[in-house]
């Protein structure tokens, strides 16, 4: 976050040499307020960037055995470019280093962690161990205590990238 903050105040401060230039190359026939106006525009359009760039950089920083298995785009009321093109705030990812079989007698049931990763002001990561049924599709999160919540149960479809990531490893 800091380092966000330091380079949209440097991307401003750009963009005021930029209207700073015009205005010595025109004689300042170039109005005094184009400065601040070029230094709003520089530092919006580098957050804006970074809204659109921040799932390929993430995506780009997983390891190779995490496995993106869904995404979610949203147009934010406050941010009016979102709503004309969404981008993605929140992917989950699955490890598949993490996916076993062998944890209960019935060979359907596979154990997996699923993390999930949000773009807030702060990046956000979690973290949660589910269950899933191969043969029913029914995913089940686990408690902190390792109980299935059962109360958290949902089926998934059959082309759901989530079932057909850990059901054929």
């Amino acid at each position: 976050m800091f380092w966000t903050l330091v380079a949209t105040v440097f991307c401003g401060l750009g963009a005021a040499g930029i209207a700073l230039g015009i205005r010595v190359a025109t004689r300042n026939m170039a109005p005094k307020w184009i400065i601040p106006v070029f230094a709003g525009i520089g530092m919006l359009g580098y957050l804006i960037y970074g809204e659109y760039t921040w799932f390929d950089h993430k995506q780009s920083r997983l390891p190779d055995e995490a496995v993106v298995v869904s995404t979610e785009r949203k147009g934010i009321f406050w941010r009016p470019w979102s709503l004309v093109y969404p981008y993605v705030t929140a992917f989950s990812t699955v490890d598949t280093n993490s996916i076993g079989r062998g944890d209960t007698s019935n060979p359907n049931i596979v154990r997996f962690t699923l993390y999930r990763f949000e773009q807030k002001i702060t990046d956000a990561v979690s973290h949660r161990v589910h269950i899933i049924n191969c043969a029913t599709r029914e995913l089940v999160p686990l408690g902190s205590d390792g109980t299935p919540r059962i109360d958290n149960l949902k089926v998934l479809e059959r082309s759901d990238e989530l079932y057909s990531t850990v059901c054929s490893s």
